[in-house]
């Protein structure tokens, strides 16, 4: 969840980046830029739209990119599963 403590949150965006050091600080982040992304373009259906079609594209390429390579990896080191 994004409820990390008021105090964590300044350290978590510095001033030379966002460094999250953990899932729940990742996840804050994600939501921070999607809230400050609907309270720019506003609360309508494609902009929520537009939103989780950013989600699903970041997800499928970090899937592609470094998902799925770690994965053959493992199966060249460990052995094939099928």
């Amino acid at each position: 969840m994004p409820y990390i403590k008021q105090e964590d949150r300044a350290q978590v965006f510095g001033a030379t980046g966002c460094f999250p050091s953990n899932a729940g600080e990742l996840n804050y982040v994600f939501t921070a830029i999607l809230k400050s992304y609907i309270d720019r373009k506003g609360l309508c259906y494609q902009n929520i739209n537009d939103v989780i079609g950013a989600l699903e594209g970041a997800k499928a390429e970090f899937y592609r990119r470094v998902v799925a390579p770690y994965e053959d990896t493992k199966i060249k080191s460990n052995g094939d599963a099928y």
